[in-house]
């Protein structure tokens, strides 16, 4: 017996479609990222996306935290710490935006975040891979 993915158009337990929950996965980065591991579980695509806005926004939210610190506590190269800091949000939103176009362009199925994926991919597998 033989079993296939259901349709992209397929409502999931979320009663979103697939696109739409790999999509909002990222919304909100890491945060949309946790309910959509846990509530597209059913489907390992969605889980794939949410796995990769967890990896990714996290370790850019943890980044920025610790440059925050380095950046009040350093005076005047703190100014430099902060700027490094902007270079990093302005190209954590240019990925979002990639990311959440490139989910909409596949209609939600498995693909890699530009840029970063092939960095990401790896660790983003190990978390789908972990929650039943």
């Amino acid at each position: 017996m033989t079993f296939s993915q259901p349709p992209a158009h397929q409502p999931q337990s979320t009663g979103l479609d697939k696109k739409t929950s790999a999509i909002a996965s990222y919304a909100l980065g890491w945060l949309t990222g946790i309910i959509f591991l846990f509530v597209g579980k059913n489907d390992p695509d969605v889980k794939f996306h949410a796995s990769q806005s967890i990896v990714f926004f996290g370790a850019v939210s943890v980044v920025n935290v610790v440059l925050s610190i380095l950046g009040s506590l350093l005076g005047a190269l703190g100014i430099i710490i902060s700027l490094a800091g902007l270079a990093l949000a302005i190209f954590a939103v240019v990925v979002w935006i990639m990311a959440m176009v490139q989910a909409n362009n596949t209609r939600g199925v498995r693909a890699e975040l530009p840029i970063v994926g092939k960095f990401v991919a790896p660790y983003a597998d190990r978390l789908a891979d972990s929650v039943a």
